[in-house]
């Protein structure tokens, strides 16, 4: 008796495929980051003029980040996918302070804030790959 398993029917396969997705999306938004910074910072109103190097700064570490959620290497796969979700809370919750602060506009703070609040979702499945002896 075979049973076919497609990935995001288990657990474990929602989890990866959660984690893929979001290290997809570190990847996208670290190289845009890093090679179109203009791009990034108008996306979200940065005002014209403002410095782009932290663009680039955070774009090559992104990147990293997005890289390691993809390593064959387990242990390092385990650890990415345990930051993840403080890192996208931090990021969540950074973005609906700066718009109850005024630091951005109101259209902009929904944005990061839906955005980061996806990455937190994701970030929040993908830890359903966590080998359970080392996840805690």
């Amino acid at each position: 008796m075979s049973s076919s398993v497609t990935p995001g029917d288990t657990p474990t396969g929602l989890g990866d495929a959660a984690r893929v997705i979001l290290a997809s999306i570190r990847i996208v938004n670290g190289t845009m980051g890093l090679l179109v910074p203009v791009f990034q910072a108008r996306r979200i109103g940065t005002p014209e003029g403002a410095p782009l190097y932290p663009w680039r700064m955070f774009g090559i570490r992104t990147v990293f980040i997005g890289a390691e959620l993809l390593s064959r290497d387990r242990a390092q796969r385990d650890r990415a996918v345990r930051l993840a979700l403080t890192i996208h809370a931090s990021d969540t919750i950074s973005a609906a302070v700066g718009g109850l602060r005024g630091e951005t506009t109101k259209r902009t703070s929904l944005m990061l804030t839906a955005i980061s609040g996806t990455n937190t979702v994701l970030a929040l499945l993908a830890r359903r790959t966590l080998n359970e002896s080392g996840s805690r």
